[in-house]
């Protein structure tokens, strides 16, 4: 038949065992089956590691390799700690796997956090896999734990967690955090969980660390709060993560409005979707911390008063872009005291309850074209163009 070639000289059981020997050589060399076998053993080794974590048995952790970092989590409140290897890479007697982490906090979290994470491992003689190293993988920020060991502070609606504080920095924090939860319920209602985890790191790099994000980003900025946008009641938990080095700079007052005004952002994470533009999350998150407050709005915006008083009155609220941290830093501060003026006006012109419809219908649209203009006209019975001039007539009367 056309096509077909015999082997000059060798025979057919030969040329049967030649095929044999290079199907195997193919095998090897794709390492298919080679590697889905490292993969369940080092699976198996990380379940082990992630059952010794939560049953607190330093001895068993160590028998699956390095112990670093197990100390780290000893007072972090864990409900669930597992791994699961997501691909594997082999060399001899070493390896390399690619690992996504997933932890609960009782208490607070109802769905896992998820992390990616490399650990490097070797084999020993007897053919047993241990871990070497663990560590974030690429750039997904680094966890608390690995920047050494976290304290705990249980409040009455708090968890904080810190490194590198004190005990009573880390309770001042805690106290914060209580007395911002009923404020917030107080302002926005209360449909959310009503408590806030706190993150304290030891310095603006670490918190940056956390973050995954150079720290000339955050330089000058007290606090974050990291979330899903429109996330479910099955989230996990917001994490407010502080910039200690900015927060130390603040004044009491002005420590309990930061607080808050995450907190808020802690609150309203459900309602906050891609529709809402952020002169409106950030406005709402600061007229929640500064409501009930005593300060006047010329000394709560002094940017933004500095500029009406001289006669350079906003043409319009802030765009998204207004708010980015590495920009010109008067001009973020008139984007945020933009925002709470709009907030305030709400507020004192339609009312507490309507501001807070307004900022849900807003959420609710879905996308944002429109949706501003929906829920202004829906809620507030006007028109973002009628709204923006009636926001700059209070401007000049608050702050000519």
């Amino acid at each position: 038949m056309a096509g077909r070639r015999r082997v000059p000289g060798v025979p057919v059981a030969a040329r049967c065992l030649l095929l044999v020997s290079l199907l195997v050589a193919l095998v090897a060399c794709g390492q298919g089956p080679a590697v889905d076998s490292v993969r369940a053993e080092v699976q198996a080794l990380l379940d082990q590691r992630a059952d010794a974590v939560l049953g607190h048995d330093a001895a068993a952790y160590s028998r699956t390799g390095t112990r670093a970092g197990y100390d780290s989590l000893s007072e972090v409140p864990l409900a669930d700690w597992s791994y699961r290897v997501t691909d594997v890479h082999r060399t001899g007697d070493t390896a390399t796997a690619d690992v996504d982490l997933g932890y609960r906090v009782e208490g607070y979290d109802r769905a896992p956090v998820t992390t990616a994470r490399t650990l490097r491992l070797s084999r020993d003689e007897a053919g047993r896999w241990s871990v070497d190293s663990d560590r974030p993988a690429g750039t997904s920020g680094r966890q608390l734990w690995d920047q050494g060991t976290v304290r705990a502070v249980h409040g009455e609606r708090s968890l904080v967690l810190g490194v590198g504080q004190p005990d009573v920095k880390l309770r001042d924090y805690a106290a914060l955090a209580d007395h911002a939860v009923p404020a917030v319920s107080d302002a926005w209602g209360p449909g959310w969980a009503r408590r806030v985890v706190v993150l304290v790191p030891g310095s603006l790099e670490d918190m940056a660390g956390l973050l995954g994000s150079p720290a000339s980003s955050y330089r000058g900025i007290a606090a974050v709060t990291t979330g899903e946008t429109g996330a479910g009641a099955q989230a996990p938990a917001d994490r407010v993560i502080v910039n200690p080095d900015a927060f130390g700079m603040l004044g009491d007052p002005g420590r309990q409005v930061v607080v808050t005004h995450e907190t808020t952002h802690v609150a309203t994470r459900a309602h906050t979707t891609a529709a809402t533009p952020l002169w409106l999350s950030e406005g709402f998150a600061d007229w929640v911390g500064y409501r009930g407050g005593d300060r006047l709005p010329a000394e709560a915006a002094p940017e933004l008063a500095r500029a009406v008083s001289h006669g350079e009155v906003p043409a319009g609220l802030p765009a998204d872009e207004d708010f980015g941290f590495t920009g010109d830093a008067d001009g973020l501060a008139r984007a945020y005291e933009s925002g709470w003026m709009a907030c305030r006006l709400i507020a004192e012109r339609w009312g507490e309850e309507r501001l807070g419809a307004f900022y849900r219908t807003v959420g609710a649209h879905g996308q944002r074209d429109g949706a501003v203009q929906d829920a202004m006209q829906r809620v507030l019975g006007t028109t973002p163009e009628e709204f923006t001039m009636e926001w700059q007539a209070y401007l000049r009367e608050q702050f000519d």
